[in-house]
């Protein structure tokens, strides 16, 4: 597998800085305290890069959502996400109910090679719309597979799955792909693919 430590993407013409996509918001969550883990992650490290293939697939999503809901813009929580900080999320997670929301770290997150990205939606206003949990919120209450019976249970309100349809929309037309557990989680591309012919960032 080839490998690029983190220190040295902003010079690989592969990757592409975040600031270079118009139309988004960026709060990399794991650059602050505010995550499940409660504290910051990234600090030295600059942790708002996509590959360019990602970044192509997220202007293309940014372009839907401004064509059909104007004034609304992504808002991208976490990108590339180095495989020493997924390792930390690993071992934060040890001995916990949790794990399985965070990859295997030999097996690797797709966001370490710089195509995966947590994302929602603002408003018009600025604001988060409301998904019906926060980003991190490692509850059922977040996973997309089980939004009919969180419905039925009264747990989520139809506007809640309405917004998260928005942005499955966005995403999903664009190419990328979301997961059981994580409303906000999307993949660009296949992950066995990614995790065969891209390259790991460390």
């Amino acid at each position: 597998m080839k490998t690029l430590a983190s220190e040295q993407i902003a010079s690989d013409p592969a990757y592409r800085h975040l600031s270079s996509i118009a139309g988004i918001g960026i709060d990399l969550r794991y650059a602050t305290p505010d995550n499940f883990v409660g504290r910051d992650l990234y600090t030295p490290l600059d942790c708002a890069w996509l590959h360019r293939d990602a970044a192509a697939a997220l202007e293309s999503a940014v372009a839907w959502l401004a064509a059909q809901r104007p004034g609304c813009r992504l808002l991208v929580l976490d990108a590339l996400r180095p495989q020493r900080v997924q390792e930390q999320l690993w071992q934060a997670l040890q001995g916990t109910e949790l794990l399985g929301y965070i990859a295997e770290p030999s097996r690797g997150s797709i966001h370490s090679f710089g195509m995966a990205v947590d994302i929602t939606i603002l408003d018009e206003q600025g604001r988060e719309l409301d998904m019906g949990t926060g980003f991190d919120d490692l509850s059922e209450l977040s996973h997309p597979a089980l939004e009919e019976e969180l419905l039925a249970r009264g747990a989520i309100r139809p506007a809640h799955i309405a917004n998260r349809q928005l942005l499955r929309d966005a995403m999903f037309q664009a190419g990328w792909h979301g997961i059981k557990s994580e409303w906000w989680h999307f993949d660009c591309g296949d992950r066995v693919q990614v995790r065969a012919t891209y390259t790991r960032v460390l």
